[in-house]
């Protein structure tokens, strides 16, 4: 089973999402930026956005990982853990 493959893009109203590159399914990030946020950033608002998202996942990634820590401390050293 291959992995699902996301894309970032830019929507006709200017929001930046993140989606599946099938495009089913509502996107699972966007970001909406103000009309001063813009004009500071110029032509940089896909690569912030860009950094907003690798940052957001990275973030993720390290509290599902908290999470698994958590869980198999709940176990004594010479426990094995089930899983059903």
């Amino acid at each position: 089973m291959s992995s699902p493959l996301y894309e970032i893009v830019e929507l006709a109203n200017g929001d930046v999402v993140l989606q599946r590159a099938d495009e089913q399914g509502e996107p699972l990030v966007s970001i909406r930026f103000s009309t001063e946020s813009l004009s500071y950033m110029q032509q940089g608002k896909f690569d912030v956005a860009k950094a907003m998202i690798e940052a957001g996942m990275e973030a993720a990634s390290d509290l599902a990982d908290e999470g698994m820590e958590d869980f198999m401390g709940e176990f004594k050293d010479n426990e094995t853990p089930v899983y059903h």
